[in-house]
């Protein structure tokens, strides 16, 4: 067993093992970051483990709607398809935030909330008309407004964007070919601004930066550092849902190898 992935599910499991019946909504952590920040690698360490769901970034369905290539579309054509596209992000991205899960836990791979990011980029680079923004702006205010989002806690990896390159380059999707390091700078700074110097959209959750640049056993020694903080608000959270939370004498959770993954479908 991945002893790094192992330690650093704990970190997610403070509270005693008990039906799922009784859990009224998962502990939901998104994890946030540029394109190539290293999102994908960083969840699939919890994909072994039968007390958390994994939700991927659902990028298969941006690639195949009704046999159509929308991802690669936007990234050829964004100032026809960037509207369509982000409407559909938003789609599948609320859809993965209100899927049932069976387990305490639920890590999602980015957010309807990080979508805005993106948005706000093609505002700014003028790929989207004032009208298809204020439709967008709309479409997301009607969705945090009506529709159960809560979020527990954000993990962003903040990468830089040569590094962020690098790796998008390295992983060669076929879609990303004409992405530019401009690109990703003005999509870093956005991230930035959110997450990290908070001075742009509000904050759903408690935010954990940790540095993309290093190796995902870096990282994870990073949130290990965290640790105590994070402790005290998923108990918080879990006793406001109803769920009962682990004494101080009672043993933490224990943690074994899922037979069947859930990934990203939904």
């Amino acid at each position: 067993m991945n002893t790094t992935g192992k330690h650093i599910l704990k970190l997610f499991a403070r509270m005693s093992i008990i039906p799922s019946a009784v859990y009224k909504r998962p502990f939901t952590v998104c994890i946030e970051g540029n394109i190539g920040s290293g999102k994908t690698t960083f969840i699939n360490e919890f994909k072994q483990y039968n007390d958390t769901t994994v939700l991927q970034e659902p990028v298969e369905l941006w690639r195949n709607v009704s046999g159509t290539n929308l991802l690669e579309l936007m990234y050829k054509d964004p100032g026809q398809y960037a509207c369509l596209f982000q409407s559909y992000v938003q789609l599948t991205m609320l859809q993965l935030h209100t899927i049932e899960t069976p387990t305490p836990y639920k890590i999602m791979e980015r957010s309807v909330f990080s979508a805005r990011c993106f948005i706000e980029n093609m505002k700014r680079t003028k790929m989207l008309r004032p009208v298809e923004s204020v439709v967008l702006e709309e479409w997301y205010n009607w969705c945090i407004t009506n529709v159960k989002l809560k979020t527990d806690l954000i993990i962003y990896l903040r990468t830089t964007p040569e590094v962020v390159y690098k790796r998008m380059r390295e992983r060669a999707r076929e879609e990303e070919c004409s992405v530019s390091l401009e690109y990703l700078q003005q999509v870093h700074q956005i991230h930035d601004d959110w997450l990290y110097h908070r001075t742009l959209f509000s904050l759903p959750a408690p935010v954990i930066t940790l540095n993309g640049d290093k190796s995902i056993e870096e990282m994870f020694a990073e949130v290990r550092k965290c640790k105590e903080g994070f402790f005290t608000k998923a108990d918080e959270i879990m006793l406001e849902n109803g769920t009962r939370c682990r004494s101080e004498e009672s043993s933490p959770v224990h943690i074994t190898p899922k037979k069947l993954q859930v990934g990203g479908s939904i």
